[in-house]
């Protein structure tokens, strides 16, 4: 019989927010997700002159955990899931830690959506998932291996899972999901009438 293994291992961290770290009120977050988009004046400028549909302050704001107390709670429970990511991925760290380099709120309205990107000189990335309505999109991520496929014919529908060049991801409200930041991924086009609201954070090794 021969011997086929699985190499290089893609690893994505799936989890409930609340299974670490202080309580979070999810109506509590989403109203203040949209305050400060109300009142972001800069970053509804950005949005504008960049094409960005909905809104996003990760080109305004760099103190979430200042102006509202809950931003601190939800990054002292992304401290904790992070963590437990860095252990599973068997990171030496050296005694230094990683810390939250940014953090910042998406809110995407019907027909919005993100293009396929990566996050450069981060070391985890990822975004938990605050209002999440019926039909909404899914996180697409793509194998990284992809641009060196060249002649490979196409997968069989339905083939395993750790075989696909693209998985969807369906997370819920109060999900964190976590992934190294040099994985590709993105936020295919909103299909429902509300908003898909998110917060997005890259952490680095300090």
């Amino acid at each position: 019989m021969p011997d086929i293994r699985s190499l290089f291992a893609t690893r994505l961290y799936h989890a409930k927010l609340s299974d670490h770290g202080p309580a979070v009120d999810n109506k509590e977050l989403t109203a203040s997700c949209y305050s400060i988009a109300e009142d972001d004046e800069a970053g509804q400028e950005w949005c504008e002159t960049e094409g960005y549909p909905g809104y996003t302050s990760y080109a305004s704001l760099t103190d979430l955990p200042w102006r509202f107390p809950i931003f601190a709670d939800v990054v002292k429970a992304l401290d904790a899931h992070v963590a437990a990511f860095a252990k599973d991925l068997e990171f030496d760290l050296d005694g230094r830690a990683l810390v939250v380099e940014d953090i910042w709120i998406n809110v995407l309205p019907e027909g919005g959506s993100h293009g396929s990107h990566i996050h450069p000189h981060s070391v985890i990335s990822g975004t938990t998932y605050v209002k999440m309505p019926g039909g909404t999109s899914a996180l697409k991520l793509e194998d990284p291996r992809l641009p060196m496929m060249m002649a490979a014919p196409v997968r069989n529908k339905g083939c395993r899972e750790e075989l696909k060049s693209f998985v969807y991801v369906a997370p819920e409200a109060g999900d964190v999901l976590l992934w190294e930041s040099w994985l590709r991924h993105e936020v295919p086009m909103n299909m429902a009438e509300d908003d898909r609201i998110s917060v997005s954070f890259n952490y680095k090794w300090e």
